[in-house]
């Protein structure tokens, strides 16, 4: 009889946890696939519509991607407490949405303006990431970002010329903000790691037009938006989790511990 009573208690409490998951109160992600759902379709339609050669509509879709991540971002947050982390999250997309307008514009100058948009992006996603990660030493693993930075430079810098100082800070900044996402999640790590990807695929075939990458414009695309998605998603289900572990009552982090 003990035992059913027992058993009968913690089916209670996990069902009166889940009910306040699911209506929030825990600050968890609810239904974070529908909050997604716009940018996700942004997304396959700017794949789409480079790899079909459709320029205008390339045009019209690009400056939506990061506005549909940050309403994205905005609606998984609906009712929580908004935090210096969302707030990290969202100036680093706002960043990368200045530097996709940027590079839309024909130009070195812009290029230039577009590549130190996406570097501020990368400084707010690494403080970012220091703060919800802690600091410490990363994952083992992540010795590959030094390999590729400097196989990153040996390479580029014959084709930089007077570009050789922005890239090689932006280089810096990249490899380090991948570091410390691998102290915060799979997922982020995961979306700095393609995001590094698509950088990299990027920027051969800009400074190394002798290098051809079948499909390079599809490609970057797809790994930029992948990466952002993956590391927004990550963020927010590292920071619901933070929320969730706050709101348990006094008594129960105590017997949890």
């Amino acid at each position: 009889m003990a035992g059913t009573r027992t058993r009968g208690a913690y089916l209670r409490r996990r069902t009166g946890r889940r009910r306040r998951i699911l209506n929030g109160s825990h600050g968890v992600i609810i239904r974070p696939v529908p909050a997604f759902t716009p940018f996700i379709v942004v997304s396959l339609v700017q794949v789409i519509a480079i790899a079909a050669g459709a320029a205008a509509l390339v045009q019209v879709t690009k400056p939506l991607l990061m506005p549909a991540l940050a309403v994205a971002v905005l609606l998984a947050r609906l009712g929580k407490r908004f935090t210096l982390a969302v707030g990290l999250l969202l100036l680093a997309i706002g960043l990368s949405w200045a530097g996709d307008l940027a590079l839309m514009l024909p130009g070195d100058l812009w290029f230039v303006v577009g590549l130190g948009s996406f570097l501020l992006a990368h400084v707010a996603y690494l403080v970012l990431f220091v703060r919800i990660g802690g600091f410490g030493r990363p994952r083992a693993w992540a010795i590959v970002y030094a390999v590729w930075f400097v196989v990153f430079l040996a390479v580029l810098i014959p084709g930089l010329g007077s570009l050789v100082v922005p890239v090689v800070l932006y280089g810096l900044v990249l490899g380090a903000m991948a570091t410390a996402a691998t102290r915060v999640s799979a997922l982020v790590a995961a979306g700095a790691a393609v995001f590094v990807v698509s950088d990299s695929i990027l920027a051969l075939s800009r400074f190394l037009p002798a290098v051809v990458i079948p499909g390079h414009d599809v490609l970057t695309m797809l790994t930029y938006c992948v990466g952002q998605g993956l590391i927004a998603a990550g963020v927010l289900a590292v920071i619901g989790r933070a929320g969730s572990e706050e709101a348990r009552p006094e008594s129960s982090r105590a017997r949890a511990a």
